[in-house]
């Protein structure tokens, strides 16, 4: 493999001694002078090939990358090199990162000390999940004369995987502790049941069920005693992510369904830092990537690996059988949040009486998302008829994303309604106020 580069330096010194030589025509004391320069410039280049390429291992560079790639989020690659030389050296870096990242000028250039080393480090953002695989790592080495580099090649073909974003979910955790303040003063509605947690026993009073009478503390005691329940603390909290073809749709690289998959990630953090049970599926013509609500140590990581090979299919999605596979998988009443996307009102009747059918079991959360472009219509002062135009349908289609909240809301379905970007907030932020109301 070549080794051997010629700087831009070397044709500096070529072409100056060409001009002497063009010189020499008109004034042929300047021959003698090129000839000398020539020779000069060739032993410099000998020399300079000795500095550079006799010492082995003259430069020693490592790549570090972090354990795995977080989707939609600036990932740090730090790059450590030294130098082994007894010279300051000046080096260019080329790694060969990705193609996914469709960047092909990637050059930074660095000056390191005899003896020395430098880190620094550049950031790379994936727009998707699955396999990224980094080339070699190319380190041009030469010395203060400039002339010749010697390629050194590092750590060639490096594997790394993206998986759903996680580098954010420490901040969400202390967002989520600030919002406990926040929501300080939501009156909370305690609700007394058969099937939840033991709280207490108490003396029985008028109006209480007979059927939590507690007969062994009633016959030590000589009163009658019964047992006092309230809801269970470790609830069930499920994601359905709908990866059909309306979730394809793409925002600043991002699809809704990379959105999505990022949102559950980051609310199931925050689920499990609760103490509540997080579990998820998927669906399009039918339910996929099941995993059962549990707040046991590893659950975040099944999560994780659960979402990272999810891809959009294409289908128009089956909210039947959706229906269907709620019913039999989920038995306990819990709180489902839906991600998906209803663009019009006609759209979400289709759906509604599958919806309304979760929510007589569940907590239903019903999750969709504001078309950015649309948004960006809206309040432009247009100033000519073709802008008029564009600015009325946009707010008819978010008049239309309104009347969709009111009908959800009129059959007793939370909704939530959010530009992409700011979707792990607003759920995060949903999912911490029905805790605090208690109403799951």
């Amino acid at each position: 493999m070549k080794k051997l580069y010629i700087n831009t330096r070397f044709f500096f010194a070529l072409i100056g001694v060409g001009m002497l030589y063009v010189l020499a025509f008109f004034f042929p004391f300047f021959m003698f002078l090129g000839h000398g320069f020539l020779l000069l410039i060739f032993l410099t280049v000998f020399v300079d090939y000795l500095l550079v390429f006799r010492p082995k291992d003259a430069v020693l560079a490592q790549r570090i990358l972090p354990e795995k790639l977080s989707n939609g989020d600036e990932n740090a690659v730090k790059v450590d090199i030294k130098n082994n030389y007894s010279f300051k050296i000046n080096v260019k870096i080329i790694d060969e990162i990705p193609f996914q990242f469709q960047k092909r000028d990637f050059l930074i250039k660095k000056e390191i000390s005899s003896g020395k080393n430098t880190l620094f480090q550049y950031f790379l953002e994936p727009k998707e999940r699955g396999e990224y695989n980094f080339g070699a790592l190319n380190v041009y080495a030469s010395s203060p004369i400039g002339f010749v580099s010697k390629r050194f090649i590092f750590q060639k073909d490096t594997s790394l995987a993206s998986y759903p974003s996680f580098i954010h979910l420490r901040k969400y955790e202390l967002m989520a502790l600030q919002n406990e303040f926040l929501l300080g003063g939501i009156k909370k509605i305690r609700k007394l049941g058969h099937t939840m947690e033991f709280e207490q026993i108490k003396e029985y009073v008028p109006g209480d069920d007979v059927r939590t009478i507690n007969w062994k503390a009633t016959s030590k005691t000589n009163r009658l005693m019964v047992n006092q329940f309230q809801d269970e603390k470790s609830q069930r909290i499920f994601m359905l992510i709908d990866k059909g073809r309306t979730m394809k749709m793409p925002f600043n690289g991002l699809s809704l369904l990379d959105y999505s998959i990022n949102a559950t990630m980051a609310l199931s953090h925050i689920i499990l830092k609760k103490g509540d049970r997080a579990g998820m599926m998927t669906f399009s013509k039918k339910a996929e990537n099941k995993v059962a609500a549990e707040n046991k140590s590893g659950q975040l990581r099944k999560i994780s690996e659960a979402l990272y090979n999810i891809k959009t299919d294409f289908f128009e999605s089956d909210f039947n059988r959706l229906y269907q596979d709620v019913k039999y998988s989920i038995n306990q009443r819990s709180l489902v949040l839906l991600f998906t996307n209803f663009e019009t009102l006609d759209g979400l009747n289709r759906q509604m009486k599958y919806l309304r059918g979760i929510a007589k079991n569940h907590l239903l959360v019903v999750v969709f998302f504001k078309n950015t472009e649309i948004q960006n219509l809206i309040h432009t002062n247009p100033e000519s008829m073709q802008e008029i135009y564009d600015e009325i349908i946009a707010e008819k289609f978010e008049f239309e994303k309104k009347l969709i909240i009111q009908e959800l809301r009129k059959y007793g379905i939370y909704s939530v309604y959010t530009l992409p970007e700011n979707l792990n907030v607003d759920v995060i932020n949903k999912y911490l106020e029905i805790k605090a109301r208690g109403i799951l």
